[in-house]
């Protein structure tokens, strides 16, 4: 399941990684600003992308073997990769969003930040809000378990047991999307491993600093079973129940782990564990 070797970075290149990551953070923080009734999806795109290029940053979703936007922009039933179009969105819609980019250093490699979040638009079913919240609340959890972990498969087992008690806690039965999964990242978008939200025989590698992951739990609120559009790219649930995405790029440090695509680090989404984010050396 977790594959090849891990790429391992030097701190000035997780510093460049958290410059591309806190790039990203504030793409997405203009797009989630911008999410409301009657603004198209397209629309979003633009937001991110003028963005993107007014910061000297480029897209790692855009061209990416033929991807024809900036973003991944999925509402509702769409689980991962719904391409940016004319849709407008409307009230109750589940809205996820996942983009990313990547900066060069001074030897011209690039350094890539990946990250993505969900959102209600107005007022929202209460499946839908427990479905948000409980992706958003995995995440977290499987952040802070690498904090106190000693390998990758800490994340899937943190990931299941955040879904199992919150599907105690409000009788609502969600299911983790297995089939996607998240991933290495650094010099590329995609490097091994990857890194899987439930709980695999394979414990991983061990977590070692300079190593870096986009730690993403994708959850539905039915079956898991997915199928993809003619469009070759925007993956659906076959039962049609909604779908949340939560992301974050996060390195390995001495001393625990440093979110790279949250502004402050990760202090806000990680004090619940009693895990303070580490510093770049």
């Amino acid at each position: 399941m977790f594959g090849a070797s891990v790429e391992i970075k030097t701190p000035t290149q997780l510093a460049h990684m958290e410059r591309a990551g806190h790039t990203v953070a504030r793409m997405l923080g203009l797009v989630r600003e911008a999410i409301a009734p009657g603004i198209t999806t397209k629309e979003l795109d633009r937001i991110a992308y003028e963005y993107l290029e007014e910061q000297g940053a480029t897209p790692n979703f855009l061209g990416y073997y033929g991807y024809p936007a900036t973003l991944c922009i999925s509402v509702n039933d769409r689980v991962v990769h719904g391409i940016p179009d004319r849709y407008a969105l409307r009230e109750g819609d589940v809205v996820s969003v996942d983009g990313g980019c990547f900066v060069t250093d001074e030897t011209g490699t690039g350094w890539h930040g990946d990250s993505a979040f969900t959102v209600t638009v107005g007022e929202s079913s209460a499946l839908d809000r427990i479905l948000v919240e409980t992706t958003e609340t995995a995440l977290w959890a499987a952040l802070a378990a690498l904090a106190n972990g000693s390998r990758l498969g800490a994340v899937g087992r943190a990931v299941e047991g955040v879904v199992e008690r919150n599907a105690k806690r409000t009788g609502q039965r969600l299911t983790i999307v297995r089939e996607y999964v998240g991933h290495g990242i650094g010099t590329a978008m995609h490097l091994p491993p990857d890194v899987p939200n439930f709980v695999s025989r394979d414990k991983g590698p061990r977590l070692k600093p300079g190593m870096a992951f986009a730690i993403e739990p994708i959850i539905v609120a039915g079956s898991q079973a997915t199928r993809i559009l003619d469009d070759e790219w925007t993956v659906v649930t076959l039962d049609g129940s909604h779908a949340a995405h939560w992301e974050h790029t996060v390195a390995i440090v001495e001393g625990g782990v440093r979110v790279l695509t949250a502004l402050d680090g990760g202090v806000a989404g990680l004090a619940p564990y009693g895990v303070i984010p580490a510093t770049i050396p």
